[in-house]
């Protein structure tokens, strides 16, 4: 029977997928596409000219969201990207577009395990077209 101190520590998809600086890539090329690509063009709008805060915090929740630190819980208490997300009229374009350039950015990044990688990016589809209210809900 094997101990505590002889079983493998299970491994997190934020471990398989490359951890922080995979993250800060993915996230980083989400937002160079968001900023640059005219197909994403009301998605953008929907945010500040700066978008380096949105970069870290989009990094730190999907880092733990994924099994790695938990800062932007720990630091958010009780929020979910829902809640966060409750005030903006997040309709299915700008929903399919967010998901469109995270779909993008994920294909775009150096990382192994191309399975994993898929499964991240149809489950962060699942949760932005999720967002996507009709215009009398927002």
């Amino acid at each position: 029977m094997a101990t505590d101190e002889t079983k493998p520590e299970a491994r997190t998809p934020y471990d398989a997928l490359g951890g922080a600086p995979a993250f800060r890539t993915i996230v980083d090329r989400f937002y160079d596409l968001m900023d640059s690509d005219p197909a994403y063009a009301r998605l953008r709008d929907m945010h500040g000219t700066d978008l380096a805060p949105m970069r870290d915090a989009l990094a730190s929740f999907l880092g733990g969201w994924a099994g790695g630190p938990r800062e932007w819980f720990e630091a958010n208490p009780g929020r979910c990207m829902f809640s966060i997300h409750g005030g903006f009229p997040i309709d299915a374009e700008t929903g399919g577009q967010w998901a469109e350039a995270m779909e993008r950015a994920i294909a775009d990044a150096d990382i192994d395990d191309r399975a994993l990688a898929g499964q991240l990016s149809e489950r962060l589809s699942m949760m932005a077209r999720g967002m996507a209210r009709n215009a009398q809900d927002a």
